[in-house]
């Protein structure tokens, strides 16, 4: 099973799509084994047709999860 880290979610409103790289994409033709960041430029979500720029990992740097957890500084 895939880590999180290695697991992009679209952030598109009512999809949720999440590309998982131990499954690839049937539909997109994209293999088994394959990462996010060597998917083609040109790929689309499955569900909703977005592009790659409209999915976040689920953890890790630039993840939702850090969005959300990231406290603001006091100077």
């Amino acid at each position: 099973m895939s880590r999180p880290e290695d697991m992009w979610q679209c952030q598109t409103v009512n999809c949720g799509y999440i590309y998982d790289p131990d499954k690839g994409d049937r539909k997109g033709k994209i293999a088994p084994g394959v990462t996010f960041e060597d998917l083609p430029e040109d790929w689309r979500c499955p569900i909703c047709r977005a592009s790659k720029r409209c999915f976040k990992p689920l953890a890790g740097p630039g993840s939702v999860k850090a969005e959300h957890c990231e406290r603001p500084t006091v100077d």
